[in-house]
C-alpha cells in the first residue's frame, strides 16, 4: 500500500527459512485501508508473528508516518521483540520509525519489493478485520470506526479462535 522513499534505507529480508517459535520473536506491522460511508481511514496494526496477538493498533485518515511510529513507541513502552517486520514504505523506512527499533538492540527486517507472502499473517489479520468487522458494520465516521475496531480487537484476541493456533486464542499463545 505505501510507497517507498528512496532517501531512506531499505533493511533486508531477514526471516526467510527462519522458524517463528516462540512470542516476541518477531513483530510485524502493516497499514490497510478501509472505506467509511464518508471517507476513508487507513488502520495500523502491529502484531507478534508467533501468537497473531494484536500489540497495538491505530486509525488515521492520513498515510502519515506519525500514526505509525505513535502506535510503535506506544506497543515498545510495554515490550520488546528481537525482529520487526515491516513493508518498504516511507512510513517504515524513516529514522523516526527505525531509529527507536534500533536504540533497543532490535534488528530490523524488511519484506522484498512485490514478496505479498512475506506479510501473509498481517493479511490475514486485514481480512478478518474487514470480513468480520469493517464490511459488517459500515462505520460513518472515525469515531465509530476506533469504538468498534476496540471491540474487534478484543474480541480477536480474547475469544476469536484461530486453527493454525490449535484453536487458541492469539492471547492464550501470547501469554502462555
Amino acid at each position: 500500500m505505501s510507497k517507498q522513499n528512496p532517501e531512506n534505507k531499505v533493511y533486508p529480508y531477514l526471516l526467510r527459512n527462519i522458524p517463528i517459535v516462540r512470542v516476541n520473536q518477531v513483530w510485524r506491522t502493516d497499514i490497510t485501508y478501509i472505506r467509511l460511508k464518508k471517507g476513508f481511514a487507513y488502520l495500523m496494526a502491529i502484531i507478534d508473528w508467533h501468537s497473531r496477538y494484536v500489540l497495538n493498533w491505530h486509525v488515521s485518515t492520513t498515510l502519515e508516518a506519525d500514526f505509525c511510529i505513535e502506535t510503535l513507541v506506544e506497543t515498545l513502552e510495554t515490550g520488546n521483540c528481537e525482529i520487526f517486520n515491516t513493508d518498504q514504505g516511507s512510513q517504515f523506512t524513516t529514522k523516526r520509525f527505525i531509529n527507536p527499533l534500533l536504540e533497543r538492540g532490535i534488528k530490523v527486517s524488511m519484506d522484498g519489493r512485490g514478496r505479498a507472502l512475506d506479510n501473509i499473517f498481517v493479511e490475514r489479520l486485514w481480512r478478518s478485520v474487514k470480513y468480520e468487522n469493517i464490511y459488517l458494520k459500515e462505520y460513518d465516521s472515525v469515531l465509530a470506526l476506533k469504538k468498534g475496531l476496540k471491540e474487534y480487537f478484543q474480541f480477536y484476541n480474547y475469544q476469536r479462535f484461530h486453527q493454525s493456533l490449535d484453536y487458541k486464542t492469539p492471547a492464550e499463545v501470547y501469554y502462555l
